[in-house]
């Protein structure tokens, strides 16, 4: 019983860690709301917290703000995926493998195919 008081206690600390980190991301968006890495940050917390719809925005928005930032589709295809929903995310990770082949990154070229070929 005291071990499952202990680990119920860890598990609210965590949750507090987790949305203050969240709330602090939030903060600094209102005060620059077009930084890149900011929104990639706030969608990828979106992400963590299993807010699919709220993640989804919030990649776009990313990708609105530069459409060659390769992280952001591969990330959101992954979501998707683990989430079930794959057509969702050969759509996203397609875009994406077509940004990185036109800008060159190999790299992310081929860990996108990769997952693409495993949906």
């Amino acid at each position: 019983m005291i071990r499952l008081l202990k680990l119920n206690a860890l598990a609210q600390i965590e949750e507090k860690e987790f949305m203050n980190r969240r709330e602090k991301i939030e903060e600094r968006l209102r005060s620059d709301p077009d930084d890149v890495f900011l929104n990639y940050t706030y969608a990828m917390e979106l992400s963590k917290e299993d807010e699919l719809q709220a993640a989804q925005k919030a990649f776009a928005r990313v990708r609105q703000l530069d459409p060659d930032y390769i992280p952001a589709y591969f990330q959101e295809g992954q979501m998707l995926g683990n989430h079930g929903e794959v057509e969702a995310a050969r759509e996203i990770l397609k875009s994406g493998i077509e940004v990185a082949r036109r800008i060159g990154d190999s790299h992310a070229l081929g860990e996108m195919t990769e997952y693409l070929e495993s949906l």
